[in-house]
């Protein structure tokens, strides 16, 4: 038994001299390690992956970038599975939910950060914590600017309780999707601000019961306003901006889809000035996989959807470059058409406190379906 547990300690140091000496790389030496091993996988939540392999194969000739489109909590399953039968089939995870990815895919080690040397002084520290960040992602609060042209019918979420809005407020299921899971576990631990809220709504003071807080009171009044789960964003989406419908829905969406309004014949628009938040912004964040079988390449990847030095970050940074993504580099400004995160108002996550309270928020929601 000692000499076993002097080789696996003997094998693990060795595994962590070799990513150390990676991490040192320059960059043409770590593109010559990355083309001799000649592939890279990719699980990531974004469809627009596939835009960053085309992008990356041109670049980087004889390395094939295979990728996977799996949404965070789909991701978080499949790689604690393949850790625990020890199958090494991802090397990059380009993923959300951080707060649940904390606790499962980090302090098991079946992820790790990676910054490359280039970047680390042009992305501020917590976007490099617990694993770098290439941009900031948003859940918030969506209307159909066509059916309301003088802007958001909603300017408070205590709206989305009352009785004009019964049935015509449409999310993903917050206990199978963990991004919206984290915009509900955000507002329940916003209560001060939602007490507040509540007084501008109503004209009174909330009264709570049982040491609930004034967030937690809402998820509880909102799901008993019959709120509508559909089974992914892209209905969402739809749902919500769908052109021709007189009196849609509004809903929980991320800010960045209005990138497809046209193509998708939708008329997708962001509420803004709603009390006290319009939602939740969060890191989309990127982390090597313990077990991958091209560690050199895989940090080729997280460099290159870092982008380049051009203002807008060039290939490997374009497919995030739109309206609602906001680029984690402090040297690429935000897109052009796009509301400045400091005037969004929405929201930023604390991922610790987030994990800590998600469990409770989730068992609520799950007991008034």
């Amino acid at each position: 038994m000692q000499r076993w547990i002097a080789a696996l300690a003997a094998a693990l140091g060795l595994a962590t001299a070799h990513a150390q000496d990676l991490d040192k790389l320059a960059h043409d030496e770590l593109v010559k390690r990355a083309q001799a091993e000649g592939k890279v996988v990719v699980y990531s939540f974004t469809s627009r992956i596939a835009r960053v392999e085309k992008a990356f194969e041109a670049k980087y000739p004889g390395i094939d970038l295979v990728a996977f489109d799996i949404n965070s909590t789909q991701q978080i399953a499949r790689l604690k599975a393949e850790h625990a039968a020890k199958i090494g089939n991802a090397d990059v995870a380009y993923i959300s939910d951080i707060p649940v990815v904390m606790e499962e895919l980090i302090k098991p080690g079946i992820l790790s950060r990676y910054v490359p040397s280039s970047f680390a002084s042009r992305v501020p520290a917590d976007l490099q914590q617990p694993l770098l960040a290439n941009r900031i992602s948003t859940k918030v609060l969506m209307y159909s600017e066509e059916a309301y042209p003088q802007g958001s019918p909603v300017k408070n979420l205590w709206d989305l309780t009352k009785p004009e809005w019964r049935g015509r407020v449409v999310m993903v299921d917050p206990t199978v999707r963990g991004d919206y899971l984290d915009f509900m576990t955000e507002v329940a631990l916003r209560g001060s601000e939602m007490a507040t809220a509540y007084q501008a709504s109503f004209g009174k003071a909330i009264a709570l019961q049982g040491g609930e807080t004034a967030g937690e009171r809402w998820i509880k009044d909102l799901m008993a306003n019959k709120p509508v789960f559909v089974a992914n964003t892209d209905a969402v989406a739809d749902a919500i901006g769908k052109l021709g419908q007189k009196t849609p829905p509004v809903g929980i969406a991320t800010y960045s889809d209005r990138r497809d309004n046209k193509k998708a014949g939708r008329a997708l628009a962001v509420a803004k000035d709603v009390a006290p938040a319009n939602g939740i912004v969060f890191p989309a964040s990127m982390g090597l996989v313990a077990g991958g079988k091209n560690p050199a390449a895989a940090r080729l990847l997280i460099a290159f959807l870092m982008g380049d030095d051009t203002p807008n970050g060039g290939p490997g940074f374009e497919p995030f470059y739109v309206a609602g993504d906001y680029a984690s580099r402090t040297d690429i400004a935000a897109h052009p058409d796009a509301t400045p995160l400091a005037q969004l108002g929405a929201w930023r996550i604390d991922p610790a406190k987030t994990a800590a309270a998600r469990k409770r928020v989730a068992d609520m929601i799950l007991a008034r379906q």
